[in-house]
């Protein structure tokens, strides 16, 4: 590595360039002015060990502690080998790919990955393709029809893109508290009195209050069990969004047992989130026992989480190993503890689907909308009933 950063080193800069390429497929927001700016932290840090070099990009390109896993990693593995870097620079190659010598990666890390385990076509060929699939009207149109199930793994990278752009309902609904507000129509006698004290009683000057207001809780219940899992992972990126861009969002998965994953979506990064939540779930595509974990969630947490006015989703599509046991009385259960129960069911793409199997009979009129939940334009629907839930009860 040379001492000294000049202006004719250009390779280096190169180098950076696709660098802060690679991190950018990976997810992080690197910009043109973030990239002059690496040139000259650089060439003020100087190229005496790996370590001025990492700090000074790292500085830069990092803004976000979830982006510290990502951006660590790609280094590793971009600097690790630079012969083989000279080799694909030679070549008119964006990044090199990644190495199995590096050991197990971490959750999140298989996004990194894929951003740097780009097919070997030269860099217009890329963003010709990008182009193309990314920001055309007709491939948005045929991508919001495209079934879950039937995606390919780039489909599904940007299905993931597209749930993060959805317009999320934020509809609030009114309280029994009030708070105090000069343009609200009632007139709050106390704070009055206790302004005027400040005076010694000789001028009172009258406020009003107003009702508050606040978003109703959102629970929900998705089932991962083996026919689910396609859809159910696409769904919880979905679920991922709304925790985190509103409160009081509460996640529950199940397959043969019931799994609190509340926390796991916590964390700003989808992958690392999901990730997470999958290590903690034991039977992720697995059984079904619809009845035996909506029994479950009635006994430990519906006092928890269905208070004020909570809207649920319940994510499955009705297939029960335990043929509907229970199912219908804890169901009547579910549905009596919250304000709206919403039913997603992928099954419900097919033109002549038929309640016919007995779990789908027992939950079907215990509940207050039944939805399909199988592509984008789904979930965008859900999105609208979300809000029209919210604000018939802001209104009720």
């Amino acid at each position: 590595m040379q001492t000294k950063l000049t202006s004719g080193s250009t390779k280096f800069s190169v180098n950076i360039m696709y660098f802060a390429r690679a991190l950018r497929r990976a997810g992080l927001p690197i910009g043109t002015d973030r990239l002059i700016d690496a040139f000259g932290a650089v060439e003020i840090a100087g190229l005496r060990s790996k370590d001025d070099v990492y700090w000074a990009l790292h500085g830069l390109f990092v803004s976000r502690p979830e982006q510290r896993l990502i951006f660590d990693q790609c280094f590793h593995i971009f600097w690790r080998r630079p012969e083989f870097l000279e080799e694909l620079l030679a070549l008119n190659l964006a990044v090199p790919s990644t190495s199995s010598d590096l050991g197990p990666t971490a959750p999140g890390s298989h996004r990194l990955g894929e951003a740097m385990a780009i097919a070997r076509i030269g860099e217009e060929a890329l963003v010709q393709n990008s182009v193309d699939q990314n920001y055309g009207a007709s491939y948005r149109e045929t991508l919001a029809k495209r079934d879950f199930d039937k995606m390919s793994a780039s489909e599904i990278a940007d299905a993931k893109r597209v749930i993060k752009t959805l317009a999320l309902p934020v509809a609030q609904r009114p309280t029994r508290r009030f708070t105090v507000d000069q343009r609200g129509t009632l007139v709050d006698a106390r704070a009055s009195v206790r302004a005027s004290l400040r005076s010694g009683g000789e001028m009172m000057q009258v406020l009003f209050r107003r009702r508050r207001w606040r978003s109703p809780p959102l629970v929900v219940i998705c089932d991962v069990s083996g026919s689910m899992s396609r859809y159910s992972r696409l769904l919880l990126h979905f679920v991922h969004v709304l925790a985190n861009h509103r409160d009081q969002v509460y996640a529950f998965v199940f397959g043969t047992r019931l799994t609190n994953i509340t926390r796991y979506l916590r964390h700003r990064d989808p992958d690392v989130a999901l990730d997470n939540a999958l290590d903690a779930v034991d039977d992720w595509s697995g059984g079904t026992r619809i009845g035996a974990c909506l029994r479950r969630f009635n006994h430990d947490w519906s006092r928890r989480v269905l208070g004020r006015g909570a809207v649920t989703l319940l994510i499955t599509d009705g297939l029960d190993r335990d043929a509907g046991v229970r199912l219908e009385i804890e169901m009547e259960r579910l549905h009596k503890s919250c304000r709206r129960l919403i039913w997603l069911n992928p099954l419900l793409r097919y033109a002549g689907f038929e309640a016919k199997a007995l779990g789908v009979r027992a939950m079907l009129p215990h509940v207050d909308d039944f939805c399909p939940a199988h592509d984008l334009g789904s979930i965008a629907a859900l999105a609208d009933v979300l809000s029209t839930n919210c604000a018939t009860f802001g209104r009720s």
